[in-house]
Formats: structure tokens, C-alpha cells, sequence
């Protein structure tokens, strides 16, 4: 650089600061959200127990999320009655945590992991 130059000035959006983080930029520009774990985990409880009813049977629903490359996935353990559509419950519930889950944070769920634990015997109402 010659005597009396200044050096060129590098755009705001370079340098990190300005234009990209102002009021009027879209908040997803703005910066980043992070939801824990935790969180997923919650909403994915709150889905299962819903999807089983409002009497279940056995003990409340085990869930775990982990986020990997920006999808989750999803296990639980439940307790289910016995005799019973094994199938459609898994089913009802998987489908409740997914929707509920993707709905609620924006994350895509990639995986549901449905696990019986354990049957519990339930007389029948006959």
C-alpha cells in the first residue's frame, strides 16, 4: 500500500457485524436456536401419554431423543395392556411423538424406536 492509502474496507457481512443484524433482517438470519435434548424428550413424553390415553396402563412411558445432523431420533419404552392391538398402539404413539415433535420445534424426526417392556394382564369387561 502507497504512503496516504487506506485499506479497502471489507463489507459489514464479512466482518460479522452490521447488515445482517439488524432489526430488519429476518430472525433467521439473526442467529441460531438450539433446543436440548431435554426438550424433545418432554414433548415426546407428553405425546406418548396422550396417544395412550387418558387411563394407561403400567408405568409412564421411558423416552430419550438424541439430534444427529439435524434430524432426531426418537426411542421409548412403553408398558401396554395385555390383551390388546399391540400393533396399533406402538403405531399411535410413534405417530403421536413424530408429529408432535416435528410440529412443535421444526426438526425433522428421522427415527421412532417403539419398545414394549412389558405387557400387563388387564381383565376384560365382559
Amino acid at each position: 500500500m502507497a504512503a496516504g492509502e487506506t485499506a479497502p474496507q471489507r463489507p459489514a457481512e464479512q466482518a460479522g457485524w452490521g447488515g445482517d443484524t439488524g432489526a430488519a433482517t429476518p430472525p433467521a438470519r439473526r442467529g441460531r436456536l438450539r433446543i436440548a435434548d431435554r426438550v424433545l424428550e418432554r414433548i415426546a413424553l407428553v405425546a406418548a401419554a396422550q396417544a395412550l390415553g387418558p387411563e394407561p396402563v403400567g408405568g409412564r412411558p421411558r423416552v430419550s431423543v438424541t439430534v444427529v445432523g439435524g434430524r432426531a431420533r426418537i426411542r421409548v419404552g412403553l408398558e401396554l395392556p395385555f390383551p390388546a392391538d399391540l400393533r396399533e398402539r406402538a403405531g399411535a404413539v410413534r405417530a403421536a411423538m413424530a408429529e408432535q415433535v416435528g410440529e412443535l420445534t421444526g426438526i425433522a424426526v428421522g427415527e421412532v424406536d417403539v419398545v414394549v417392556e412389558r405387557l400387563v394382564p388387564v381383565r376384560s369387561a365382559l
